[in-house]
């Protein structure tokens, strides 16, 4: 091996002495081992490529640091060469309060869009308004600048003398094909089409002469609206059969039953303007069940067997009382749900609440209130569990009880009469038309009944009668 080495130095060595370039180091390292350096220049590359040089090594430099900070913050040993072992605590404080200020950013990002989600709902009830007043504008009859001619008398006594005319039938005829329609005109229609249908409305609008008796039969479902959103599959519409000043007695009122424990309550001047959705009266109701009477919100505070009256026309709390021993959030609901433990009603006999106690052990207690402090009149206690019944509504101080609200063709299966304190069994059809009935309520100011059928605002006419004796 020596005299290998020794023969490649000579050659070596000679080759530097033919190029006179190469050149020879012989020296001990650290440990006294002899080394021999050679240095050769290139015959063909007039420099070499950079391997190394300082941005490797300070490449190698900062991957070093960061497998220290990997195996710090992963557990294993921070005592690597040229790191601090506190440097891994710092990094992962640095990185916890970077991800703080990442999360207080997301925060702040989120209650800035719930600010500009309730804004854009206030803009579009805004917009809804504005559509419904432009619709009405739109409708309304303008005046004639001219003044009302009354009709000469040669044209009354023409018409006087037709045969089979009385003044009324005289005001509602048409004019025919021969005469002049521009003669025959009478002054009170000067303004169109519409004061004809007001009259109209009033002449037909008079109640057929009544009473009070026992439900006899319930019409077929009338649908007037279907809810636009899932806030609209429960809810409750009622209208005040004795209507106070400002709202007149055609006002009606909505409430979506789903959603916010806060649940807002809308007021349509008439049932056209329900039907289109265009509400007159906004507000915000914490309750879980409502009727309407001489110009009073009734309702159930939310969570409690409290009662509120609530005055409409000055906007304030007339009356608070708790219903004595009443169950309520969910202890004696309907079959179908809901918070519906204290059901809230107008008959003609004036105010109640149907509801049950600990000592009913969940049948129907009725209750006749006061309408102006909320106190109890007088009670009754039926034999049918609540329950056990999807819905009931009382008219004429009778209560009846629907026996299913998913079944399509189902039956007022009980009626409980209060001025006899009797109950009996009942089977008059009725019809969940939308499969999912959760409100059924009788409406004194139509005589009709009110539900709210999966989505759908419907309405039932109903038939009274006395009973036959056997």
């Amino acid at each position: 091996m020596f005299a290998l080495l020794s023969f490649c130095l000579c050659g070596l060595l000679m080759r530097g002495e033919a190029q006179d370039r190469a050149t020879l180091w012989r020296g001990n390292d650290r440990g006294g081992r002899c080394h021999y350096t050679f240095t050769v220049p290139s015959p063909v590359e007039s420099s070499c490529p950079q391997i190394g040089g300082p941005e490797v090594e300070g490449l190698k430099a900062r991957l070093n640091l960061l497998e220290v900070l990997v195996s710090q913050l992963s557990g294993g040993d921070s005592r690597l060469p040229g790191v601090q072992q506190g440097s891994g605590a710092r990094v992962q404080s640095e990185l916890q309060e970077a991800l703080n200020r990442a999360v207080g950013e997301r925060n702040l990002l989120q209650r800035e869009k719930e600010r500009l989600e309730r804004e854009l709902n206030g803009l579009q009830l805004r917009m809804e308004e504005m559509r419904r007043e432009t619709e009405r504008l739109r409708n309304k009859p303008c005046p004639q600048q001219t003044p009302m001619v009354p009709p000469s008398p040669t044209l009354q006594d023409r018409v006087s003398k037709r045969p089979g005319l009385n003044p009324m039938s005289r005001l509602m005829t048409r004019p025919s094909r021969q005469e002049d329609s521009s003669n025959l005109r009478d002054s009170a229609w000067q303004y169109g089409a519409p004061g004809f249908q007001e009259l109209k409305a009033a002449v037909t609008e008079v109640p057929a002469p009544g009473g009070c008796g026992e439900l006899l039969s319930v019409g077929e479902p009338v649908t007037h609206r279907k809810a636009d959103n899932i806030e609209g599959k429960y809810g409750i519409w009622m209208q005040d059969p004795e209507a106070v000043s400002p709202y007149g007695p055609n006002m009606l009122w909505r409430i979506d039953a789903i959603g916010a424990e806060v649940k807002q309550m809308f007021g349509y001047e008439d049932l056209e303007q329900l039907s289109k959705g265009f509400p007159s009266k906004a507000g915000l109701l914490e309750s879980t069940g409502a009727t309407m009477y001489r110009g009073s919100l009734y309702y159930q505070r939310r969570n409690s067997r409290t009662l509120i009256r609530y005055h409409l026309s000055s906007e304030s709390v007339a009356a608070r009382r708790e219903l004595p021993h009443a169950g309520f959030h969910g202890q004696f609901p309907y079959s179908w749900g809901g918070y519906t433990d204290i059901d809230l009603s107008v008959d003609e006999n004036g105010l109640w609440a149907v509801y049950s106690t600990n000592k009913a052990k969940g049948a129907i207690v009725i209750s006749q209130l006061d309408p102006e402090s909320l106190a109890v009149k007088k009670s009754w206690e039926t034999n049918i569990r609540k329950n056990s019944v999807a819905n009931s509504f009382i008219i004429c101080g009778k209560l009846y009880t629907v026996a299913s609200y998913a079944s399509r063709e189902t039956t007022i299966n009980y009626m409980y009469d209060t001025e006899t304190s009797q109950g009996k069994n009942l089977a008059i059809p009725f019809k969940n038309k939308y499969g999912y009935n959760s409100m059924i309520d009788y409406s004194l100011a139509q005589r009709k009944l009110f539900g709210w059928d999966n989505f759908h605002i419907v309405s039932y006419d109903v038939r009274l009668g006395r009973q036959q004796a056997n």
